[in-house]
């Protein structure tokens, strides 16, 4: 993996001997700013996609929020597949700039088909009567979409790593890391009010068109201060050992294991305190197994091949990550309660949305509420909570990190709840009004009734979004760090495809008995249904998670004999999770 330390722990060559003039803080305005455009500009067009793909592309409910599930499911596994590329084969410098004009040339796309009428289908001026697209109109609607989704993976994947990268052993990259938050924090607020504002009072003309001046901002922020920066070559990558131990074992799977073991068996890595493999997951003990040290070993003792010899730290980091994996998917189905504010989008537009007689909030714009519910909470946990409790119990007080988990897929089912509540009563009054057959009338019900559903959701994502981090962090080396940082989104782009699944499958299967649950027609279909669906499944999710925690045992530091026999001397523990 890309790293400015060799395996000493020493600052390695790059940093000591490069140049005064690159690197630096001075690089790293540019680095937010590149990234800063591009958040407002995807952000601010997926929080009313689905607005557009139902009023202009004529598409039904279920199937424009089905497009948006998938193109968030890219949007986030495209940094994954970035950063792999970046640390094996092509560098950040080069990923991040391809990134950014590939984004560019999509968001151009996305934008002609706001400018050029024959790129979309014909609508009547009330968009209530629309032509089916062509399969050209898709074709272009799906490959901006793509475009977009692999320049933002480009981005995302590596901006945070080459701003790292800037920094020598005088600078402290824990700001930078605040900063960034800070930022992309900053970037969305931008785009869930300005930018939806733009597209629902001046067209997508303009809604689009700005977004498409911001990723062209962001390629010029990137690249201005190009000969500034310090570009470190990429190393292999750590996927790649684990990929090692995955073949090693399966090539070596015929080879019997010693009933005891002796540390002249196995390949071990100079330096490393680790002397035998565990007994967890025995199998993957095969990959590191030498079966003849001439044939195996090179004249300098290092393996010969590779894919046929790894060293047991390999072997004892995918055995982390395999053990970390069954918690760490019980917060799919937390991303796919969260991802259900495409929904939410079309009820809050059939509500009352006015603060005073001038002014109402764009139905899109209430997605602000999960991002201020995450910040108010971060601060009142840590700020007051914690420090009342641990003044009360006379003792420092927090909560474990499976708890937080647990507590994050208990608000996430219960924002579920409050959806479908709300949700039934909204679809009531509309019948009650007579408005069944007007799906875009607004019905005498206020918007801020969907609060709720956006401050469970902030909660469940600061609870367990959060912790699964932490988790992650406290239960796998330091060398898989960048795996531990990913995690959310693995599970976001996990949970856009389940997502995406359930919806399809609700719409096939209730359709069939007359109208579909998730209608285009929300007063006609039964969305307090769905939801209702949704939170069931989160509970059954709830009961795998108490399942998968009883099945983990203590974390690393809970239980020291355990983690002296699991073999991994180089996890960070937390005391309590």
């Amino acid at each position: 993996m890309e790293t400015p330390t060799d395996e000493h722990g020493k600052l390695s060559e790059p940093f000591l001997t490069s140049s005064p003039s690159k690197g630096g803080f001075r690089t790293l305005p540019f680095i937010l700013a590149m990234e800063a455009f591009e958040r407002v500009a995807i952000v601010g067009i997926t929080t009313n996609m689905i607005v557009y793909l139902t009023g202009e592309f004529g598409m039904e409910t279920a199937t424009a929020a089905s497009v948006i599930f998938v193109w968030s499911a890219a949007t986030g596994f495209t940094p994954i597949i970035g950063a792999f590329i970046a640390d094996s084969y092509m560098g950040k410098y080069p990923m991040i700039g391809i990134g950014t004009i590939i984004g560019f040339l999509g968001m151009i796309l996305l934008w002609s088909t706001a400018m050029i009428p024959q790129a979309r289908p014909y609508c009547d001026q009330f968009n209530t009567i629309c032509e089916a697209p062509t399969i050209p109109q898709l074709l272009l609607l799906y490959f901006s979409l793509g475009l977009i989704s692999i320049g933002a993976g480009g981005i995302r994947s590596s901006f945070m790593a080459i701003g790292v990268d800037q920094l020598d052993e005088r600078n402290n990259s824990h700001g930078f890391f605040n900063w960034c938050y800070v930022t992309l924090m900053f970037s969305s607020l931008i785009a869930v009010t300005l930018i939806v504002y733009i597209q629902d009072n001046m067209g997508w003309k303009m809604g689009f068109g700005v977004p498409v001046m911001l990723m062209f901002l962001s390629a010029v922020a990137f690249f201005l201060p190009s000969s500034f920066y310090i570009k470190l070559k990429p190393k292999a990558s750590l996927l790649t050992g684990l990929a090692q131990v995955i073949v090693a074992s399966f090539r070596n799977r015929h080879i019997a294991l010693p009933s005891h073991a002796a540390n002249e068996v196995y390949y071990i890595r100079e330096g490393s305190m680790l002397q035998v493999p565990s007994e967890k997951l025995r199998f993957l003990n095969k990959a590191c197994m030498i079966k003849n040290p001439q044939e195996d070993l090179t004249s300098k003792g290092t393996a010969s091949n590779p894919w046929i010899l790894c060293t047991i730290d390999q072997v004892e980091d995918l055995k982390a990550l395999i053990r970390v994996m069954p918690l760490c998917s019980a917060g799919i189905m937390l991303s796919v309660t969260v991802n259900q504010g495409s929904l939410m989008v079309i009820q809050a537009g059939t509500m009352d949305r006015h603060v005073t007689s001038n002014f109402e909030i764009p139905a899109a714009s209430f997605s602000l509420f999960m991002m201020i519910s995450v910040v108010v909470w971060i601060a009142f946990y840590d700020q007051i909570a914690l420090p009342l409790a641990s003044k009360i119990k006379g003792q420092p007080v927090r909560l474990g990190l499976k708890q937080r988990m647990g507590i994050g897929l208990l608000c996430s089912c219960a924002s579920m709840v409050a959806s479908a509540f709300v949700e039934c009563t909204r679809r009531k009054i509309a019948i009650e009004e007579g408005f069944s057959d007007e799906p875009q009338a607004v019905v005498h019900m206020s918007a801020l009734w969907v609060l709720p559903f956006y401050v469970l959701a902030g909660l469940s994502e600061a609870f367990n979004a959060i912790a699964l981090i932490e988790f992650c962090y406290s239960n796998l080396p330091k060398t898989m760090s960048t795996i531990a940082a990913n995690v959310n989104g693995l599970g976001g782009f996990t949970g856009n495809l389940v997502a995406s699944l359930i919806t399809s499958m609700v719409d096939n299967v209730t359709k069939k008995g007359g109208e579909s649950w998730v209608s285009s027609n929300m007063n006609k279909g039964h969305y307090d249904y769905y939801y209702c669906l949704l939170a069931g499944l989160s509970m059954l999710n709830f009961v795998y998670f108490l399942v998968c925690c009883k099945a983990h045992g203590p974390c690393h530091g809970e239980n020291e004999n355990e983690a002296e026999n699991s073999g991994i001397g180089d996890h960070e523990s937390i005391d309590d999770c």
